[in-house]
């Protein structure tokens, strides 16, 4: 499996800890963020992931800044991204089954980096459900 990662300067420590948790599992991780604490645009870091989904470079993408709102919706100017916002465990299920995200996205000043962790190994072992949640998800690109 492949993961890339993005983060700003508000998620450094998270990215670290996921990859190192990913690195772990034998994932390979590209890694786009940036590994200082200064401040940094937040879609410099984002296109290289969203290209990797696109490309098929990467199986998945993971996205960190403060809030996580700017790199979802950079990310999801692309259509083959599916991009979810998430500060709980039980939305990144719900990403996963119901919508088939290919990216998660976490708020580093909302939640923990231990609560990140978590949803970092649900986003990976959550399935999409398919089914009547397929059309939907090939309703969801316009162009």
């Amino acid at each position: 499996m492949n993961i890339s990662i993005g983060n700003d300067h508000a998620a450094t420590a998270y990215k670290f800890a996921i990859v190192k948790l990913l690195e772990s599992k034998g994932i390979l991780v590209k890694n786009y963020g940036t590994d200082l604490n200064e401040s940094v645009d937040y879609p410099d870091f984002v296109h290289p992931v969203a290209k990797d989904i696109v490309s098929k470079k990467a199986d998945y993408g993971i996205l960190l800044c403060g809030s996580a709102n700017g790199v979802a919706m950079t990310a999801n100017k692309y259509k083959e991204v599916r991009a979810g916002l998430c500060w709980s465990n039980e939305i990144v299920e719900l990403i996963r089954q119901h919508n088939n995200a290919n990216i998660l996205c976490i708020p580093a000043r909302y939640t923990s980096i231990p609560q990140a962790l978590k949803m970092v190994e649900t986003f990976l072992n959550t399935n999409f459900e398919g089914g009547r949640h397929q059309n939907r998800v090939n309703k969801i690109p316009i162009c």
